[in-house]
Parts: structure tokens; sequence; C-alpha cells
């Protein structure tokens, strides 16, 4: 039987807790790198405390930034932060040994929190991306946010300015939640006006359908590659009400992830919501329990999207993609085992067998309009591009590129397509590959829906 006091301990502990709690304010000096001060203070304070970018203040991340194990700490960010404005001295920090990997490492800990600001004007993370698109910059491109070996963690209300490539990845985390972040990383010729950023920060994307409002483009294409906006690594992740506008995946799971939840969001001129790559030479792959649902895809090349290295092993399973709206989208529907870099060389001439399975994929409620036009975007490095498909015709709502006997359960269901030229909507699939109803006629021709599919 427990002692009265043996009840009263956990509490009292838990008011000592809280008693202890305090907030540190980052230090900041004009025209100097802030980064020294902020390790300063994080190492002094990196158990029961909030760590606080004052509003107000811009600070000058002039130098990539390693936390220490944390618990019980919160990273507030209500001032803005700024990358060197100058891409040679940021090579020179990525190029060196010793570089964490990110420019923000998170190296672990218990119950950490990354939060950002909900006023439109301040909380902004600058990466001065702009002049590394230009100028097709991607040696020794930084990584953003690495929330690395979190347990119960939580990123929200972040809000990133052409951050130069990759943004958030959870490598190792488990029980994370991220939720109401921004992410724009588009290039000035292809994204919505500078004057339009209030009404994105104010949150009109926070429920779905989207009202999508007041966006101005320019046709000239994006040279952002690898601006991936979040990296799923890890178990019991939860992904929702985030706003993405990038050059490549929005979201991508990779190997290891298991209980990966996507919804509520919106995702612009990228490559999908993907999974994937797996399989890399030859490697094992394990990716389960994946759902994503209720999204916008807009003027992105794929909308879902799985693909996994020729030659691969392993498995993907129970992976469900339900009520995605997609517009001016070229491949709605897109599964390959047949993944390679094109921009290197051609198609591998392998006769392996070997291939990461895959197993219970469900599309449900997929709605949009197919980009039968052609397609431009600045990723494309190679002729034929990289994302070309040999005789599709660019009218394909679903492809699946598989393998015989290495897929089981598929099925795409209530998939409603149009095409912007009127033309008829098409699909593509090896009937050899598959054993089940896919929900359409799996053959290379006009999409026509099965009884699995209504």
């Amino acid at each position: 039987m427990l002692t009265r006091n043996a009840l009263l301990l956990p509490l009292l502990q838990f008011v000592a807790t809280v008693l202890a709690w305090d907030t540190f304010v980052v230090p900041h000096t004009p025209d100097a790198d802030d980064t020294p001060g902020l390790l300063s203070l994080v190492t002094s304070h990196p158990a029961n405390a909030t760590i606080l970018f004052s509003k107000g203040t811009t600070y000058n991340a002039w130098s990539a930034i390693k936390f220490p194990v944390l618990n019980n700490v919160e990273i507030r960010i209500e001032g803005n932060l700024t990358y060197p404005n100058d891409i040679a001295t940021i090579q020179a920090i990525v190029g060196a040994s010793g570089f964490p990997g990110s420019w923000f490492t998170f190296s672990g800990g218990n119950n950490v929190t990354l939060r950002g600001s909900t006023d439109p004007k301040w909380g902004w993370v600058d990466g001065h991306g702009q002049q590394w698109w230009d100028a097709n910059q991607q040696v020794n491109r930084p990584h953003g946010w690495a929330f690395s070996k979190i347990n119960n963690g939580v990123i929200r209300d972040m809000k990133l300015w052409k951050p130069i490539a990759w943004n958030f990845a959870t490598s190792g985390a488990v029980n994370v939640h991220a939720f109401d972040n921004l992410i724009l990383a588009s290039s000035d010729t292809n994204v919505m006006l500078l004057s339009l950023l209030p009404t994105v920060a104010n949150k009109l994307y926070t429920v779905f359908p989207f009202q999508h409002v007041g966006y101005s483009y320019l046709s000239a294409p994006t040279l952002n590659l690898h601006s991936d906006g979040f990296s799923a690594g890890g178990t019991n992740l939860v992904f929702e009400n985030n706003y993405i506008v990038n050059g490549d995946d929005c979201l991508t799971v990779g190997n290891g992830a298991r209980n990966i939840t996507w919804r509520n969001s919106y995702c612009e001129g990228g490559h999908g919501l993907s999974i994937g790559s797996l399989g890399k030479g030859g490697s094992v792959a394990d990716v389960q329990n994946v759902h994503i649902e209720n999204t916008v895809m807009k003027d992105s090349l794929y909308g879902a999207r799985f693909k996994s290295w020729t030659g691969g092993n392993g498995l993907a399973r129970n992976i469900t993609w339900k009520n995605i709206a997609f517009d001016n989208v070229m491949f709605p529907i897109y599964v390959t085992q047949n993944y390679w870099d094109q921009g290197i060389g051609p198609k591998p001439n392998t006769t392996t067998t070997n291939n990461t399975h895959i197993q219970d994929f469900t599309f449900v409620n997929f709605a949009g309009t197919i980009r039968d036009t052609g397609f431009v975007e600045g990723s494309c490095v190679s002729d034929p591009c990289w994302y070309a498909v040999p005789n599709a015709t660019g009218r394909e709502v679903v492809i699946l590129d598989l393998y015989p006997g290495t897929a089981s359960n598929i099925l795409a269901k209530d998939i409603f397509a149009v095409t912007e030229t009127g033309r008829p909507v098409a699909a593509m699939c090896n009937s050899t590959t598959v054993t089940n109803d896919v929900g359409f006629k799996c053959w290379n021709g006009a999409f026509i829906r099965t009884k699995a599919g209504l």
C-alpha cells in the first residue's frame, strides 16, 4: 500500500520542476555572429528552460548551431534569424570537418519544443536561398533543421523564408508533432508576390479544403533542387496544418519510418507526397503504417509518389493517400520500383530480381486536373528529363511501374481527374505485375474504373 508521502512525492517533484523553469534571452550583437552567445546560453541551461530569440531583434546565425542534449526545453523564435548572406562563407563552413550536418542540429533529448511566432512580421528564418538558386549552386549546401533523436517533441509556428535546401528532418525521433509551419522555398520568378506574405502568415490555410487566394506567377522555372519540406524519419510522427511552397518533395518518408501521419496541409510547386527513395545500392528498406490525407497539391510534378531504387530490398507496407485535391499536377499517382539518378546516366542494365516490395497501398478520393501540356521546372538536368516516363502520353492519372511478384494489394478508389486540354485521361499499368483488381483497368490506355475503384 502506497503511503501518503509516496503519493505526494511525484506531485512535489512536478511542482519543483515548474517553479524551476525560467526564460533566458539570447544575446545579440549588431554586425556579429550571435551563435556563440546562443550556444553558451543553451549549454548553461540544457533543461527546464525557454531559450528566447526576442521579438524586434534580427539575430545573426552566421555559423552552424549544434544544440546539446536537451530536456524540457523550448527554443522559441519570436525575433528573426538570418543565415550569412554570402555563398562562399556558408560553403566553407559546410565543407569543413566537424560540420554537424545541418545548420541547426538537435543532438537529442526529451520534451523539446521548437516554436516560432504567429506574428506575420516576426519569427522568420531567412536563408537567402535566392542567390543559390539563381547561380544553380549545389556545392556544400546546408540542410536546415535536424530535429534528431528527440523523444516527445513539437515543431510549431516556424516560418522559413528562402531556405537554401532541405528543411526539417526528424531522423530517429519518437512522438513528434509538427504543425502550423510555413515554408516558402521558391524562386522570385515563380512564387507569390512578397506583399502577400501577411495573408499566408495569418494561416488562411489551416482548414481543408483551402481557399487559394491572391497569388501571381511568372513562367520562369525554379532551380531550388532538394528544398524538401519535411523528411520524416522515426516513429509516431504527426504532421498537420503545414503550408509548403518549394521545388522538391513536400513530404518524404524515409527508411525506418513507422506510424507516420500527415494531414490537412498544402503543397505547391514541388515533387509530391513521397515515400522514399528506398533501397539505394541494394539496401534493405523498412517503412510501415503511413497515412497521408486531406492535402492540396498545386502546380506540382507529382501528387502521391512512391520511389524505390532498381535492385533494392525490403518492404514498404500499409500506406494510404486519401482525400488529395490536385491542380495542375503532371503525375497525380506515381509508383515506381525503377528509380535511378537520370542525371548521371541511363537506367541501369541489370538482371537482378531484387526490388523493394510493396504491400497494402491505397489511393482513395483523388480529384483534380492533370497538366498534360508539358512541364518545365528547374530540376530538369538531363535530356530526356529525369522525370520523363517512356511511352507515357502525359495524360496519366496513375502510373504503376512495378516488377512481377513484388507488389500485393494495391488499390486506387474514387479517382476523378480531367486533363487541362480536355483529352481523355489515361493510365499506365502492366497486368502481369499485379494480382488483384487495382481499381482501374490495368493497361496502357484510357483510365477506366473497375468495380473495386467505384
